[in-house]
């Protein structure tokens, strides 16, 4: 289980990115966060990876309180993947191999152990055909793709994906759609940042509503978003079954379209 306590952050520049934000994750859950931008979400993952270090408030795993020291970070980094909205921020290397293999040869991994790891997680993101390549060379969805194999090549506990569809077309939505899912088939925690209260409502175990740096509910999307009042305050419409749902005066709320019909 991941356990926050009134954790704050504020930038250098002064900007406050989290208030007294109190959350629990449970370990196996999926967890979808919501809200406009600049509402926290991006800072409440940058602490969670280890990035930023709140000035107040304090973070345990599973139980471990986690004091951002330097071996500590290092060692978060190992347990807590960070799949950033914006692949660049990730690709740095001079080919897609080498850039997949940059965080687990940073755990220690060596030789054909490093090697099996890489290719491991190349195959399952369906890039083995890039993996020569510049990543500077690619499409952005197939960016999107060697990222998150770096991360996942680290093989992390819990997983944090910053608006994973962005930008994205029809295919590699559906790709990224499959490996979230299969991550939390596979036991993973999974948080994903989102302006998609469709997906979010259908997909989420729990949704944890953001706005100016607090968290202004945390629940089951049932009770969360169904509720018009929260969901207008962080500037967002109801689900779209939701909305349905209301107008033809249906008690229960259909968590899909799927299911609506």
């Amino acid at each position: 289980m991941l356990r926050l306590q009134n954790i704050n952050y504020t930038y250098p520049e002064g900007t406050k990115g989290l208030q007294d934000v109190s959350l629990e994750i449970k370990k196996g859950s999926k967890v979808a966060f919501l809200g406009e931008n600049g509402a926290g979400k991006s800072s409440l993952f940058l602490v969670l990876n280890g990035i930023h270090k709140p000035q107040k408030g304090k973070y345990f795993l599973e139980e471990n309180r986690f004091k951002f020291t330097s071996k500590e970070r290092k060692q978060m980094a190992a347990k807590v993947g960070y799949v950033f909205q914006d692949p660049d921020v990730q690709l740095f290397a001079g080919t897609v191999f080498e850039d997949v293999a940059f965080g687990p040869s940073n755990l220690g991994l060596k030789g054909e152990e490093l090697e099996n790891r890489v290719n491991k997680y190349i195959e399952l993101l369906g890039i083995v055909e890039l993996k020569e390549k510049a990543p500077h060379q690619l499409s952005y969805g197939q960016k999107k793709q060697v990222a998150v194999a770096g991360v996942l090549a680290m093989e992390p506990e819990i997983v944090l994906f910053d608006e994973p569809f962005a930008w994205l077309d029809n295919r590699h939505k559906q790709i990224m759609t499959g490996i979230i899912d299969d991550l939390n088939k596979q036991g993973k925690t999974v948080l994903i940042s989102t302006h998609n209260p469709d997906f979010a409502y259908e997909w989420a175990d729990d949704v944890v509503l953001m706005k100016q740096g607090r968290v202004i509910a945390s629940d089951s999307p049932e009770k969360v978003m169904t509720n018009k009042v929260m969901m207008q305050e962080i500037g967002m419409e109801l689900p779209l079954v939701v909305r349905l749902a209301k107008k033809m005066g249906m008690e229960n709320h259909p968590r899909s379209v799927h299911e609506f019909l």
